[in-house]
């Protein structure tokens, strides 16, 4: 007969939290900056290549999904960096009370869709341009 050992816990035990959310969310973002700049490479290398296959990209760009793709590394640039100056409290020993890490939490959140619309806004402003 085997040994009854405890269950390690896992995502069905824990109550959903916005700190498990955050932390998820800082993972996929640092995904998503890698993969997005597969898009920068290819825009930088098609500039040096000429105004044809700029103008190709460009095209991508400036369609519906390649807004999308944008938008999200836009939202995923900003909420990284906020984030990521979140961890640098948190290596400095502040912010680990509950209430703050929430606080920080919610702040880091608002200031990256703040950020990322400020971002837009300019990008608008100037007549979406690339």
């Amino acid at each position: 007969m085997a040994p009854t050992r405890p269950l390690s816990p896992h995502l069905g035990i824990y109550r959903w939290q916005l700190t498990m959310t955050l932390s998820i969310l800082h993972r996929a973002t640092g995904i998503a900056l890698a993969v997005g700049t597969i898009l920068v490479v290819a825009a930088l290398l098609a500039l040096a290549a000429g105004p044809d296959p700029y103008a190709k990209v460009r095209a991508f760009c400036a369609s519906p999904f390649g807004l999308f793709l944008l938008f999200g590394w836009t939202w995923s640039l900003c909420f990284h960096l906020c984030n990521g100056i979140r961890h640098l409290g948190w290596d400095a020993g502040w912010g680990f009370e509950i209430p703050r890490a929430y606080l920080t939490g919610w702040i880091v959140v608002i200031a990256s869709l703040l950020l990322t619309i400020a971002i837009w806004t300019c990008v608008a402003m100037r007549g979406g341009a690339l």
